[in-house]
């Protein structure tokens, strides 16, 4: 793993790195310390559909985990999104049809998709579980991550996190949500079912792309015996900013200090 130093600010160190997976480049981003020596805990963080490594809310959350509880924090572009798109047109077309859907308000229903669709989410998933376990082992070869590790993703962070924090025990513990049961088919049921660490499931009551009891039955399904649900009222892009020192919270009675 190479890793350039992009710059610091207020005690923060942000570097970037790639990665070769399955004959494809990942890029990603670092976010450590100033002056830190050695591995500290860590948090892998995943975004959301049409979004990218560097989005507005990675970048506050990866600066607050650690500007406020001395963790690092590691992001990577999701298959066909960030500086990984190939198509920008259809990038920007998915994108004003997840904002119509949002747009639209609750109640509209499941998306309705192709098969071809289908095999393409399915694909994505595959292969972001795939470059999400190459990265934490070229972070804990590096020297830059132990056993303390966790995850946080909704949404598509949770599409793709879910089946991955499933398939990766050094995960001790998961932030999840904004999603529902069936969005991933039988196999993303049997990867909640199979989940063991600690989670946190955060869900909007009010959500236009997820059903309330696709949510609650997500949540039923997940197998951990220390989990819980955070509901809040309102669409699937407006959980409080507050909800932040939950995370936080969350994370250091699982990971420490």
């Amino acid at each position: 793993m190479d890793i350039t130093t992009v710059g610091s600010e207020r005690g923060v160190e942000e570097s970037s790195f790639a990665l070769e997976v399955e004959g494809e480049s990942v890029p990603g981003l670092i976010w450590r310390p100033e002056r830190a020596d050695g591995p500290t805990p860590l948090v892998l963080i995943g975004h959301g559909g049409t979004t990218h490594k560097r989005v507005d809310y990675v970048l506050s959350l990866a600066r607050r985990f650690v500007r406020h509880l001395g963790y690092s924090a590691v992001a990577i572009d999701a298959p066909g999104h960030g500086d990984r798109v190939r198509d920008p047109e259809a990038a920007a077309a998915a994108r004003r049809a997840l904002e119509a859907r949002i747009a639209g308000g609750p109640g509209q229903g499941p998306r309705v998709v192709s098969e071809a669709q289908s095999a393409e989410w399915a694909e994505r998933t595959r292969r972001g579980v795939l470059e999400w376990t190459a990265t934490l082992d070229a972070l804990v070869e590096g020297g830059f991550a132990d056993e303390r590790v966790g995850y946080w993703g909704v949404s598509m962070g949770t599409a793709i996190g879910l089946p991955y924090v499933a398939s990766d025990r050094r995960i001790k513990a998961a932030v999840l949500g904004l999603a529902g049961l069936g969005m991933g088919g039988r196999s993303f049921e049997e990867a909640a079912r199979s989940l063991e660490m600690p989670v946190l499931f955060v869900f909007q009551w009010d959500d236009e792309l997820m059903s309330r009891q696709s949510g609650l039955d997500l949540f039923d399904a997940i197998g951990s015996k220390d989990k819980a649900m955070h509901i809040f009222p309102g669409g699937h892009v407006q959980t409080p900013l507050w909800e932040r020192d939950a995370y936080e919270s969350f994370f250091t009675r699982h990971l420490g200090t």
